[in-house]
């Protein structure tokens, strides 16, 4: 989806978009919305039980009163103007989002989860990344509304488990006890809570205690905000969490998630990555365990060069990228959510000559936006490291982009491993390259 703004989904659609918007044959009046803000809309039965699990179940089950041959549905909680972008989808595979404001994408992600939409869940996911996206963008939306506490459990936690979720990890950890407060009915004083109390919190907190990164969490708000709450957290946490602040340079003995929100100095400039794919980089880079650097970046990465924007020809690369020392480039996959890359520790500009170095490696994000899909391979055959010529883009390896074809030789990893990379020759939408400098 290139245009965030507008979601469509290419499908011979003509016909269900004259049904839509002429309403021939309905049989189904929805009221949408409530008081003022509410409408009659008319749908196809047929339509929404092929679409949409939750009215397949209501005209199977009868939940939907009849009136007149006619299905009668109210839905108070969801606003016409919602109600007809779901609609419009169901029928059209197309719908403009330019208009929806924060509050608005929540209440359509919880909408769409409530109607379970089959197209939105299997095949067509493109609203339902929209507003994951936006939500994780900007997750005041999402924390600041009324909305929030009655957000059912496999909701919040699917937005819990996202690397991207751009909020410090102490404001996740007190809005989730908010959540959780409210819906065993039990008011926020650990001191005051009996046997029962603590029984049902820690139950209801269970599954999502894994999701938050308590590694984030600063000292100060770890001893005020969290540790007051050990009896409803796993011992060997609070071991573990208790040591790594008071005993220096300790190394945690779990196998951490990446930080949301890491410190840099200057804010990331990039379409294909974000600031928590940083800190593995780096720890590539230096060769330490992934969760070395979990907050506190050492590098700055300045963006040199980005092909949809500077040209596609290898001209424009070298212009932008030659003489520059360290880089690391990210290329993105095209027609899926793949990403590539590689590290360049010495430059790009050459004759057609190969440079020796043993600390090149290239990478492979299975899904770029989920950090841990990532595979990472040093050089094996360190005279074939990296290859400077006019004619080729970044090119490591077996790995080459040659005038901006790019292809994959290298299936016996004898310069590089063997960590999933296409194949043959293969098409790249866009790619990207970074300066890495030393933070001052």
């Amino acid at each position: 989806m290139n245009d965030k703004s507008t979601v469509t989904v290419s499908r011979n659609s003509c016909d269900y978009e004259k049904l839509f918007e002429t309403e021939i044959g309905c049989d189904v009046i929805i009221h949408a919305g409530e008081g003022q803000n509410s409408k009659e809309i008319h749908a196809h039965s047929n339509i929404l039980c092929i679409r949409s699990q939750y009215f397949r179940l209501a005209f199977s089950n009868e939940w939907a009163k009849k009136r007149d041959g006619k299905f009668i549905f109210k839905k108070p909680n969801i606003s016409p103007q919602l109600f007809n972008i779901i609609l419009r989808f169901i029928y059209c595979g197309n719908i403009v989002l330019k208009n929806l404001q924060g509050p608005d994408v929540l209440e359509l992600l919880i909408a769409v989860d409530e109607l379970n939409i089959n197209s939105l869940h299997e095949t067509f996911t493109d609203l339902w990344n929209f507003c994951l996206e936006k939500i994780c963008e900007e997750p005041k939306i999402l924390f600041s509304s009324d909305k929030f506490i009655n957000l059912k459990a496999p909701l919040l936690e699917l937005l819990l488990k996202r690397d991207d979720l751009n909020i410090d990890e102490i404001e996740i950890w007190e809005n989730l006890l908010k959540w959780c407060f409210a819906q065993q009915n039990i008011r926020d004083d650990s001191t005051k809570w009996s046997k029962e109390d603590i029984i049902r919190v820690e139950r209801e907190l269970y599954k999502f205690i894994p999701l938050i990164r308590f590694y984030d969490i600063e000292p100060t708000d770890f001893f005020y905000k969290v540790y007051c709450y050990k009896d409803v957290l796993p011992q060997d946490l609070i071991h573990g969490l208790l040591e790594y602040h008071i005993v220096p340079d300790i190394k945690s003995k779990v196998n951490l998630s990446p930080s949301r929100k890491p410190n840099l100095k200057y804010p990331l400039d990039s379409t294909l990555i974000k600031s928590n794919h940083l800190p593995l980089f780096v720890s590539w880079i230096d060769k330490k365990y992934s969760s070395h650097y979990r907050k506190n970046v050492p590098y700055d990465f300045k963006l040199l060069y980005r092909s949809s924007q500077d040209g596609v020809d290898t001209l424009s690369f070298h212009k932008n990228c030659d003489n520059k020392g360290a880089t690391i480039w990210v290329a993105k996959i095209k027609n899926s959510t793949q990403i590539i890359g590689g590290y360049n520790p010495l430059d790009w500009n050459g004759k057609a000559v190969w440079k020796t170095t043993t600390n090149n490696f290239i990478f492979n994000f299975i899904n770029g936006k989920n950090i841990s899909t990532a595979k990472v391979g040093y050089v094996n055959k360190q005279g074939t490291a990296v290859f400077c010529h006019g004619n080729f883009g970044p090119t490591m390896g077996n790995l080459h982009c040659y005038l901006n074809a790019w292809s994959n030789f290298d299936r016996n990893g004898d310069r590089y491993p063997n960590i999933g990379i296409p194949e043959n020759n293969f098409e790249v939408e866009y790619y990207e390259v970074f300066q890495v400098l030393i933070s001052k």
